[in-house]
This record gives C-alpha cells, sequence and structure tokens, in this order.
C-alpha cells in the first residue's frame, strides 16, 4: 500500500502555534496536516473539516417532535439516519431501516419479541425488543418451536454442507433437531 497522498494542494499554510510550514501526512484514519518541525511542535489537524454527520436533505413537512424543527437526512458513520436539523443540540434520530419483527417472543425475558438488527458491520442478527434490560442475542435465523430433548422454546436455523438445520437455541444443549423423515422412520 501507498503511503503518497492522491492529491496535491498548492497553497501552503503556516502553523499557527509555532509559524513553520504545515504538511501533509498519512495516518491510520486518513490524511492530516502536520508542522513541518516536529517533534519541536506537535501541532495537528485534520484534513477535511467536514464533521461525522453531513446533511444529505431536508426533508419538507416533517418536523422534529421534540422542538419542532425541520428534520434531515444525515450521512454518519455508520450509514444513513434521519435527525433534526439542530442536531447534536436537539438529540432527536430516527432509523431509516426499522428493526424487522419476528413476532418470536424472547426466551430469556418472555417479554420482549425477537427483532432482526444489523450490526455496525452489516452483520444480521436477532435481539430482543427489551435491549438493554434483557441482553438476548443470536446469531442465526430464530425458528419457532421447542427442543424435543430439553424443551428449551425456540430453535435456530443453522447452514451445514448436508442443508438447513434445525438446532437448539439453548447453549447448554445445543443439540440437532430430528427431521420429519428421521421421526416417521422411528
Amino acid at each position: 500500500m501507498s503511503n503518497k497522498v492522491p492529491f496535491a494542494i498548492k497553497e501552503t499554510e503556516n502553523c499557527p502555534k509555532c509559524g513553520a510550514r504545515l504538511v501533509i501526512r498519512n495516518g491510520a484514519h486518513g490524511p492530516f496536516y502536520a508542522c513541518s518541525s516536529y517533534p519541536d511542535c506537535h501541532y495537528l489537524r485534520p484534513l477535511k473539516t467536514q464533521g461525522d454527520e453531513h446533511i444529505v436533505k431536508e426533508l419538507e413537512g416533517q418536523i422534529c417532535p421534540k422542538c419542532g424543527f425541520t428534520l434531515v437526512l444525515r450521512q454518519g458513520r455508520y450509514g444513513m439516519f434521519i435527525s433534526c436539523g439542530h442536531y447534536p443540540e436537539c438529540g432527536h434520530t430516527e432509523l431509516i431501516d426499522k428493526p424487522d419483527d419476528t413476532s418470536i417472543n424472547c426466551p430469556q425475558c418472555q417479554q420482549g419479541k425477537l427483532l432482526q438488527r444489523k450490526s455496525r458491520f452489516g452483520k444480521i442478527f436477532h435481539s430482543c425488543s427489551r435491549y438493554p434490560e434483557c441482553q438476548f442475542a443470536l446469531n442465526n435465523k430464530p425458528i419457532s418451536g421447542e427442543c424435543e430433548f430439553c424443551h428449551y422454546p425456540l430453535l435456530i436455523e443453522k447452514r451445514t454442507s448436508q442443508g438447513i438445520k434445525l438446532v437448539c437455541a439453548s447453549k447448554l444443549c445445543s443439540k440437532q433437531q430430528p427431521t420429519e423423515i428421521e421421526k416417521n422412520n422411528e
């Protein structure tokens, strides 16, 4: 991987602390301005002056329920979201993609429903709607049903080389459930 910056800035700036020339350096989080008299001066500044979340579009006719200002569509660190025009002062945010409700009761707390969600890396998982009170989560697709061995009230769908198998969702059991063909042979 190249350490060169793929663009050149013709203007030269001086360090506000010591007056030396600022140079462009490359770091783990991208390019930045640094003082050329380093290590005597430790001044640095990000190359991009843009904030974390920038406004993509103003949503006409939609009003913030907290403060009454217009809602806007923003591009953030983890994707698009809707927020108040006075974000972060107001703090009202909404998700664009609402989590899918599986209508399966949470086996841990028996009060919430399991929702399909996305991690910050884009992987799909299922968790209880009462989070953070209930922290039940699954990485596989939940299937309503009861384990024939331990009678746990939830099964999960696992993909194997032999096809899709139903397995007990309890970490203590985790046994594969017999298929209809295996039940008929007994």
